[in-house]
């Protein structure tokens, strides 16, 4: 009934989307196996992309060639570049998306990609021989066959949705559970774990009043995701603001007796950094209310989503809590919030491939792995999906390093350290973050993309080779050109900067406090006359280069020394266990990971430096 694919993607989540596309565009042949062809690419939590250090990994998917920045910009109702008050190392985008219109263009890019197939059924087994994953065998019995498969689960192995002291079995609301891989996977050798996550209520918008809440409008300027031409919004929708109170906690105190996080219902543990209601309650004690933010769900709905009141207490008191919040007294509720409870598979069992080291040609990726986001989710997907594509030609793993990408940190990060609480990705996870901003991810990873064989991705290199020397100018324009004192004094000292006593190169005014670029050439006619050539971006990224030139300089410093270690390599076989030195930890944990390199090895948790310089001492010898 069906070919051999080349690629099997299980599950069309963020994370199975960008697989199949990923490897679709390599040229693999893929098939995309979902349980409902209606809920492809669904946003099952918060209608939401990007957000601090999730902005910088949606960039970087779009560099690499993936759609989610592509889609979101299609989608989005508001966009927010946050931490503008901080350095740029430190800025994100973020977007409020539609979450019909979000879906809706997944869809209908994958259906456009003639490598794509679709079949709707559960994947309840896979296909092993000779140590390899071969296929999959669906819920109606079919076999496919495949040369590789990418698992992309999410919340449905073994799913199951708490609402108070009901329990449902299901990966999603109004959705059946997937029985069977887990248990083919224990069987095989693999360890299993439990995870829980959480959503908020859905509220009926029309039943809000919003003049008793603070409104959150979106920025004038969408700089958006994607480095293609994307449409934007001609207008935006406002988010607002809103708070919880004593009063609120109160009557949510009343449910906790038939809370399942604290009668032990619950075994998984939850998000640390997303906690529910009432998990905040408990946590904060001392706090007498907590923000909510009350964002629309799309253009033609009037459903609302509470972000902040991620709760699984039963239905009533979640109903009357939410009756107390300021803006909500007439509130009407479409849905309850509540938790759901799933099987993850400790990420330390992978290679940075995210191919698992038991069967061959089999990867995972996304909530499988103990993470939590769409956008973690997603680039766990692209580098699968790559990856499934480069392992059954016989060529070497494409492997982001730390220096690289926050896609690099997030993938070390697990399989390196693992995680046993889902795992979120933040700015000071990353060592490099300088270097890692959301204005250079095309500049740092088209480049790679092109390398690999990327389909349509020459044109976005030539708009990188472009942006490249429109930096080079940028910067020499300012290194060279002269400014004397009664041309910018008045700027000077209209920002409280102390005036120039003679010329100066243009960069010496640029470097101080306070004055960008931008500003610069609305003050001065010369420098106007310049830049008005060249895009905000490009101004942007030169800027940044020239401010923060010796940060950048020092970060490069530290990568090269760290990669002095990455070229010592160790091989599959080494017996960890023999050599005597080590720790009887890092023997340990040094032999489950098999490290590749020197570097791997120095960021496995619980190997310490001086196993470091045992290890290097007899690879040397």
């Amino acid at each position: 009934m069906f070919p051999k694919y080349d690629v099997i993607v299980v599950g069309a989540g963020h994370a199975g989307c960008e697989a199949a596309v990923a490897a679709a565009n390599m040229g693999s042949r893929v098939m995309l196996v979902t349980m409902n062809m209606q809920t492809i690419a669904q946003m099952s939590c918060n209608p939401a992309m990007g957000g601090v250090a999730k902005g910088q990994i949606v960039r970087e998917i779009d560099a690499l060639g993936g759609y989610s920045g592509i889609v979101t910009d299609y989608s989005m109702v508001q966009f927010r570049m946050l931490n503008k008050s901080k350095g740029p190392a430190m800025w994100s985008p973020r977007a409020q998306s539609d979450r019909m219109q979000f879906a809706s263009k997944w869809r209908s890019m994958l259906e456009s990609h003639p490598n794509i197939d679709f079949w709707q059924d559960m994947v309840k087994g896979l296909i092993v021989k000779d140590g390899a994953c071969k296929g999959v065998v669906t819920g109606m019995g079919l076999e496919i066959e495949g040369r590789a498969v990418v698992l992309t689960n999410g919340t449905f192995l073994n799913g199951l949705i708490h609402i108070g002291e009901k329990q449902l079995g299901g990966g999603r609301a109004g959705e059946k559970a997937a029985h069977g891989i887990t248990e083919q996977l224990v069987s095989l050798g693999f360890e299993s774990g439990r995870m829980k996550t959480g959503t908020p209520p859905r509220i009926d918008g029309r039943s809000l009043d919003y003049s008793k809440m603070e409104v959150q409008d979106g920025d004038e300027e969408i700089v958006g995701f994607s480095y293609t031409d994307t449409p934007k919004p001609d207008r935006q929708l406002p988010c607002h603001i809103t708070y919880t109170s004593e009063q609120v906690h109160n009557i949510l105190r009343t449910g906790f007796d038939k809370s399942p996080m604290f009668s032990g219902r619950i075994q998984g543990l939850g998000p640390r950094y997303c906690p529910s209601i009432e998990d905040k309650i408990e946590r904060f004690a001392e706090r007498d209310r907590h923000q909510l933010f009350v964002e629309p769900e799309g253009w033609d709905t009037c459903e609302i989503y509470v972000n902040g009141f991620s709760s699984s207490l039963p239905e009533d008191v979640q109903y009357k809590a939410l009756k107390l919040v300021p803006g909500f007294e007439n509130m009407k509720m479409f849905r309850p919030g509540y938790a759901i409870e799933y099987d993850y598979f400790p990420p330390t069992q992978l290679d940075l491939s995210l191919e698992t080291r038991l069967v061959k040609r089999l990867f995972f990726a996304g909530q499988i792995n103990g993470t939590t986001g769409y956008e973690e989710a997603a680039s766990q997907g692209l580098v699968a999906g790559i990856n499934a594509h480069l392992a059954i030609h016989e060529k070497q793993p494409f492997i982001l390093k730390r220096s690289e990408a926050y896609i690099g940190v997030l993938i070390d990060d697990l399989v390196n350290k693992g995680t046993k609480e889902p795992y979120r990705m933040f700015t000071s996870r990353a060592e490099y973050r300088i270097l890692l901003r959301q204005d250079n991810a095309d500049v740092r990873l088209t480049p790679l993309a092109v390398d690999l064989g990327m389909h349509h991705m020459e044109e976005r290199m030539e708009r990188v080779r472009v942006k490249n020397e429109n930096v080079r100018e940028i910067g020499k324009f300012f290194e060279e050109t002269s400014i004397a004192p009664d041309q910018v004094n008045d700027y000077l000292l209209s920002i409280d900067s102390s005036p120039l006593q003679q010329k100066v190169k243009l960069q010496t005014v640029l470097l101080r406090p306070g004055v960008d670029i931008e500003t610069l050439a609305k003050r001065i006619d010369f420098v106007d006359q310049f830049v008005n050539k060249y895009d905000k971006e490009t101004l942007l990224l030169s800027e940044v280069g020239m401010k923060y030139e010796g940060y950048i300089e020092k970060e490069q410093e530290m990568v090269q020394k760290i990669e002095r270690l990455e070229s010592v390599k160790l091989s599959d076989d080494f017996d960890y266990r023999a050599l005597q030195a080590l720790s009887m930890e890092a023997r340990e944990k040094l032999s489950n990971v098999k490290p590749k390199t020197i570097g791997q090895a120095s960021r496995i948790s619980g190997v310490s430096p001086s196993d470091i310089s045992i290890l290097l001492i007899h690879v040397r010898n």
